[in-house]
């Protein structure tokens, strides 16, 4: 008997989270006939899902929708042998081989784990933001600064990230207005040089996002901002709002377990390798920079294959499998 119990069923893979970089490992996984098994939790393919339009993935000029660009990977990873079920995992232990996943409603141990949950962008928590997710209200401006062209938009932040999408997206908009809590930017010199030399990009400084406002008809027309020093209140007329304040690592269940930086990033090396061997981590949940669908399904893809190898090295067979 182990720690989580008695009733425990033991497979090669398993892979936690089921967005492009769970699913593209479960297609790699499968593909090399590991019967990977998928913990989609409870929200099945995270964060893409409630993405309207993608039109950056490649293969689809058109663009696909993020639900419909879910179905087809879980739909191809299932073609290939994947297992999917809808439970989530509760408790790991990455003590020893073999490694221990607990759910709600099973428990398992597995030679390998992919671990794929994810990240969830920091909200603002003001009237409004969830109201128009979607309708003028994004987290991601290489995902929609094409569905701006031509128009007003602002961006609330002012580390690297606000800033770096903040120029990205004066290819689209017609001007560009960066709310920050503070009276300067905290992105790296070079960025801020960039943005204040940019003629598109205008600021309005110490002050902080209270609601954001519009109608049903046109979604976002504006937001309502406070003065952090004199508590002055206006309104910012705009189009849309790039909120830029933080991702939040879904990595909780992980503490203690694998290494993490200070912001709760998974810690990997170049092939996706833990400080766990046997443990390997792909998409957002590890990468605070790119947080791309096509990236995740990279990281995803790699990190089945350096599964499909520990399992060869364990069982001195020879690599690569098939693929």
């Amino acid at each position: 008997m182990n720690e989580l119990g008695e009733n425990v069923v033991m497979e090669n893979v398993v892979i936690i989270g089921t967005g492009p970089a769970g699913l593209s490992a479960a297609i790699y996984a499968a593909r090399a006939e590991l019967q990977p098994l998928v913990l989609a939790g409870d929200t099945p393919g995270g964060q893409i899902t409630i993405t309207d339009a993608i039109d950056n993935f490649p293969g689809f000029p058109e663009g696909v929708a993020g639900i419909e660009l879910f179905e087809k990977m879980r739909d191809q990873a299932e073609k290939f042998g994947a297992r999917i079920v809808a439970e989530t995992v509760t408790e790991v232990d990455f003590s020893s081989q073999p490694l221990k996943i607990k759910t709600y409603d099973n428990e398992y141990e597995a030679s390998t784990v992919i671990i794929s949950t994810g990240s969830n962008p920091r909200k603002l928590n003001v009237p409004g933001e969830q109201e128009y997710v979607g309708r003028g209200v994004s987290y991601c401006a290489t995902c929609d600064a094409f569905f701006f062209r031509g128009r007003k938009v602002v961006v609330v932040g002012g580390g690297d990230s606000a800033v770096e999408e903040a120029l990205f997206l004066t290819k689209f908009a017609s001007s560009v207005t960066i709310v920050h809590r503070r009276d300067r930017l905290r992105a790296q010199a070079g960025l801020q040089t960039r943005a204040k030399n940019n003629e598109k990009i205008d600021f309005v400084w110490d002050s902080v996002v209270t609601e954001i406002v519009g109608d049903d008809k046109a979604g976002v027309t504006g937001i309502k901002v406070k003065n952090v020093k004199t508590d002055e209140e206006s309104i910012v007329e705009t189009d849309g709002v790039f909120i830029f304040v933080g991702h939040i690592p879904n990595t909780k269940l992980f503490e203690g377990k694998i290494d993490l930086d200070e912001t709760g990033i998974i810690k990997t090396d170049s092939r996706q390798r833990t400080s766990v061997p046997g443990v390997y981590a792909a998409g957002d949940v590890q990468d605070n920079i790119y947080r791309q669908a096509v990236t995740s399904a990279g990281t995803g893809a790699a990190a089945a294959m350096e599964a499909d190898k520990f399992l060869a090295d364990m069982e001195g067979n020879a690599y690569p499998g098939k693929m």
